[in-house]
């Protein structure tokens, strides 16, 4: 019975660790050599390959890859690409069946990962192979 009480004692405990955003070096570790998909309430949104050295290559469903890298700012990731002047800030969080994250902008948007691979980011247009 201690036991029980115990471990239901721990139950918010252990959620709360769940939903903390993720740091630079638990998103890092999580995602490095992946390439995962993100929807957004379950339409595709887009595609990010993240590559040693905090390196990524993000693509919109149907649209060209944009290269760039991430850092980390107080709980947030930001990504810089080279086609944007401003960086885009995300918070990511451990979810259910993957990551989840919600843009710290206006829109506040918030994707849900929905498939992961090892392979890299088929890239269309001028900068296939990169």
């Amino acid at each position: 019975m201690r036991a029980l009480i115990l471990a239901l004692s721990l139950l918010p405990l252990a959620a709360l660790a769940e939903t903390a955003p993720m740091t630079g070096a638990e998103f890092e570790a999580y995602a490095t050599g992946k390439t995962l998909t993100y929807a957004d309430r379950g339409e595709v949104f887009g595609t990010e390959e993240y590559l040693p050295g905090r390196r990524v290559r993000w693509a919109f469903t149907g649209e060209q890859c944009r290269i760039g890298h991430w850092y980390e700012q107080d709980q947030a990731i930001c990504f810089v690409y080279e086609d944007l002047t401003e960086p885009q800030c995300w918070e990511f969080r451990h979810g259910p069946s993957g990551m989840t994250a919600r843009f710290l902008g206006e829109s506040g948007t918030e994707l849900s990962e929905v498939a992961q691979s090892d392979t890299p980011l088929a890239c269309a247009g001028p900068d296939i192979g990169v």
